[in-house]
């Protein structure tokens, strides 16, 4: 028997505005969105709380801190990701790219081979219905690295990657352009000594001479070949977003400049930000602040990052400054949905996949009600 319910009397969040009115949820699918305050029989009164379509994660690195909670730590894997898949639902978050970090550095010690093998046990659980909300992969595609054209090679337009990011973490440039923050980052997080920084420095600039170009082509190739979109990395100068646009680029993930962001719109690229920047009130490397760009309506999207929390309250937070509550929530909803080529979610309206979150505003932080994912109840 197919299930209905409606969720009246709620503040709905739709694309340009907030309006008072009621979702009606048959199955898996929104059968009918409409205005005004009646709360029909059997209807769920939402007393006005805030119900909006579920948050649309294109980048986060959560499941790698579950399944390495802490250093030298590999947690079970069915653990970590049922933990993980848990949290985020938790959070409103109902449909994630998983961010996984492909190129590798074998002849090192840090940077080993993962993904494949992660992502294999992500479908398998999947495939058992075990998982509360959707999952695509987001492969990080690393150019300075060992091994980044045999890693693509393994996956394959039914390994449901959605998104590719072109990532140079090559030393000196991007977002470790300063590098004294990029010493303070590796010695802080990696324990290095002096020398030990400065033999990482000097593998990875060998490594982006020796396989960076050739890299970066069979990326682009790879994307195209799994169905997925592709996205550029901490760009820095209007010369890289030139570059980012040959590629066919529509999404730029964290530009460290307003010059990059601006050249991004300029060129039709959709700039994402992390959340923590919102709520911190700026980058931990020293780059451009996530609300100098929404200030100068250089920012389309927010990325939970390493917070899954972060979400909703930054967005909520960027209505604020804006004046528009609706605007803010585009940034996790309908703008990331449609950077991926995702038209069935995203939007509170007739026929949408029913993706739904109700919450209220406490203290300025957003509190949830509710989420609903594909119709199913998981948080």
């Amino acid at each position: 028997m197919t299930e209905e319910m409606i969720l009246a009397n709620a503040t709905l969040v739709l694309p340009d505005e907030t309006v008072t009115g009621s979702v009606h949820i048959v199955g898996e699918t929104i059968a009918e969105v409409a205005t005004g305050p009646v709360v029909p029989a059997g209807a769920i009164d939402c007393e006005g709380d805030y119900v909006c379509p579920g948050l649309v994660e294109l980048h986060t690195d959560n499941l790698e801190r579950h399944i390495q909670p802490r250093p030298k730590v590999d947690w079970p894997h069915s653990a970590a990701i049922l933990a993980h898949d848990a949290e985020l639902a938790s959070t409103g978050i109902t449909t994630v790219f998983d961010a996984m970090r492909i190129g590798s550095i074998p002849s090192g010690s840090r940077y080993k081979k993962y993904a494949r093998g992660l992502s294999k046990e992500l479908w398998d659980l999947r495939e058992q219905d075990a998982l509360k909300i959707s999952h695509f992969l987001h492969l990080r595609a690393e150019v300075c690295s060992e091994t980044l054209v045999d890693e693509l090679d393994e996956f394959g337009p039914e390994d449901r990657v959605g998104l590719v990011s072109l990532m140079d973490h090559t030393p000196g440039q991007r977002q470790f352009r300063d590098m004294t923050q990029l010493e303070a980052y590796m010695k802080g997080k990696h324990g290095m000594n002096d020398d030990e920084f400065l033999q990482h420095v000097a593998t990875l600039k060998a490594l982006r001479n020796r396989f960076g170009d050739k890299h970066e082509v069979e990326t682009v190739k790879a994307a195209s070949r799994f169905g997925a979109m592709l996205a550029s990395h901490d760009d820095t100068t209007e010369g890289q977003v030139r570059v980012s646009a040959g590629h066919g680029i529509t999404l730029a993930e964290f530009p460290t400049t307003v010059e990059a962001a601006r050249a991004c719109h300029d060129h039709g690229i959709k700039v994402m930000m992390g959340a923590p920047n919102v709520i911190r009130g700026g980058s931990h490397s020293g780059n451009v602040a996530a609300h100098e760009l929404a200030e100068l309506g250089h920012l389309d999207i927010l990325s939970s990052d390493y917070v899954p929390s972060a979400l909703l309250l930054s967005a909520a937070r960027l209505g604020e400054m804006w004046g528009d509550f609706a605007r803010g929530l585009k940034t996790v909803t309908k703008t990331p949905a449609e950077v991926v080529g995702l038209d069935d979610r995203g939007e509170l309206r007739a026929g949408a996949r029913a993706d739904v979150i109700r919450f209220r505003m406490r203290e300025g932080a957003p509190a949830l009600n509710g989420v609903w994912s594909c119709g199913r109840r998981v948080a």
